[in-house]
C-alpha cells in the first residue's frame, strides 16, 4: 500500500474516533431499525424551556463533563458565549427553540436558509448524528457522532452553556 494512503487511513480513523465512531454504520441513525430522523421528517416540535428538556431522559442523567469535552469540537467552529461573533459556524448562544438559519449577520448555505424546523434537542440529536443526512446541501464538513449517548451529553451540555438565563 503506498505510504501516503496508509497515512491518510489511519489519520482518518482517527478522526472518526475522536467525533464518535463511523458515522456510516447502521447504529449512526436515531431509533437503530427506523429510518433516520432528517429536517423533513422532523414534523411538528414542542419547544421547552431549557430546564424542562434537562429534566427529562435522556438528558437528566447525562455526563455534562463528557459533555463539555466533546463540545470542544463545536468550539473549533462556533463559539458559545452571549455576544459572540461568528466563526465558520454561527454563534450558538440562545439557538435551541430559535429557527434553523435564523441567526443575523451570519451567512448560511441556501439549504439552512430553507429550512424549516425549529432548533430543539430532538433536533440537533439528528443532525450530530450526520449533518449531511439531517439536512442534505448544508456546509458543516463535521461527520457526526454515532454515539448516542455522547450526543446526550453534548445537547445537556449546550443546553446550559449556550441558554439564555431567566430574564434574557
Amino acid at each position: 500500500m503506498n505510504r501516503n494512503i496508509a497515512v491518510l487511513l489511519v489519520a482518518s480513523a482517527g478522526f472518526l474516533a475522536a467525533c464518535g465512531g463511523d458515522p456510516d454504520s447502521p447504529s449512526a441513525g436515531a431509533g437503530g431499525g427506523e429510518p433516520p430522523l432528517t429536517a423533513a421528517t422532523l414534523g411538528e416540535q414542542s419547544v421547552l424551556p431549557a430546564a424542562d428538556y434537562l429534566a427529562q431522559a435522556p438528558y437528566a442523567g447525562a455526563d455534562r463533563a463528557n459533555g463539555e469535552r466533546l463540545a470542544q469540537m463545536c468550539k473549533a467552529c462556533h463559539t458559545m458565549g452571549d455576544g459572540g461573533v461568528h466563526m465558520i459556524g454561527p454563534n450558538l448562544f440562545g439557538f435551541f427553540g430559535e429557527a434553523a438559519g435564523s441567526a443575523e449577520r451570519y451567512s448560511y448555505s441556501v439549504a439552512l436558509q430553507g429550512a424549516d424546523f425549529v432548533w430543539t434537542p430532538r433536533a440537533l440529536d439528528a443532525w450530530l448524528a450526520r449533518p449531511a443526512r439531517f439536512l442534505p446541501g448544508n456546509r458543516m464538513s463535521f461527520p457526526g457522532v454515532s454515539s448516542a449517548s455522547d450526543r446526550a451529553d453534548v445537547i445537556a451540555y449546550l443546553l446550559e452553556a449556550t441558554g439564555r438565563k431567566d430574564g434574557d
